[in-house]
């Protein structure tokens, strides 16, 4: 039986890490012990050379309510709320070597958007709704606002953060907060087709493509191509890269793609 208080569980099979936020009690609001254990889970799934991807997944109904108010509201005297913590767990998730993928199977608002913005990857179901609603309690997304303004449309993170609206899962599609929305009866076979797209990628090869997803756009064009052109060919020549191109020509699965009928690994902690 799972410790009551364990508020993240984690599971591995198939190279695939999952993290679930396992706090239904409050939403899977983001408590200083909840964060504290996604923050370990995260680093246990990077340290651990047999994964390939991580998917942030929830259990009931909501994703994920954002900040823990009760703790937020004892924590007043302290003068330090458990948001301050936020900003770890984001950056945890921004800069995993390895892909995140967020499975979005009911509400996110607030500090849950940036989690879900903070991922590589984002599903959701269609029936899901978000909303960014800083505003109405006298707050702001600020912290939030690294992860979620690069991928939200302009016009829309100035509606959505001022209005505070709430809005479904095609609205996220379509403003950039998720990367697909699928009706809910097929959101776990959407997640498990993009699992089975990432653990076929070399371990290496997608940190570095991660780094690229990731580079500022303001060096001279000449400078930048001369650094990417010598990052191309150091992945060329590296032992991946070596095996990526002998596995294409021999039509088969590369070194590193785990056997997809066995499950690599599985525990649960």
């Amino acid at each position: 039986m799972t410790s009551p208080d364990v508020l993240v569980r984690v599971a591995t099979a198939r190279g695939v890490t999952t993290l679930t936020l396992d706090s239904p009690h409050n939403r899977n609001a983001l408590s200083t012990a909840l964060m504290t254990q996604l923050l370990a889970g995260l680093a246990d799934a990077v340290a651990d050379d047999a994964v390939r991807a991580v998917v942030l997944d929830h259990t009931g109904p909501v994703f994920c309510s954002g900040a823990d108010l009760k703790e937020t509201a004892a924590a007043y005297a302290t003068g330090s709320v458990p948001a301050g913590m936020l900003g770890d767990v984001l950056t945890a998730l921004w800069d995993c070597p390895k892909p995140v993928l967020a499975r979005v199977g009911g509400p996110a608002r607030a500090g849950g958007l940036g989690l879900i913005a903070a991922a590589d990857l984002a599903v959701c179901a269609d029936e899901a709704t978000f909303a960014f609603t800083e505003v109405r309690i006298g707050v702001i997304p600020a912290v939030i606002s690294a992860t979620v303004l690069p991928r939200l449309h302009p016009r829309a993170a100035a509606e959505l953060y001022l209005t505070g609206d709430t809005f479904d899962g095609r609205r996220a599609a379509e403003v950039g907060l998720v990367t697909a929305s699928v009706p809910a009866d097929r959101l776990d076979e959407a997640v498990r087709r993009y699992c089975d797209s990432l653990v076929r990628g070399a371990p290496r090869a997608l940190a570095g493509a991660k780094e690229l997803l990731r580079r500022p756009g303001t060096a001279e064009l000449r400078d930048d191509l001369a650094r990417l052109s010598a990052l191309s060919t150091g992945f060329f020549l590296s032992d991946e890269g070596r095996e990526g191109v002998m596995a294409f020509r021999e039509k088969r699965p590369a070194s590193w793609v785990p056997a997809l009928e066995a499950e690599h690994g599985d525990h649960a902690r």
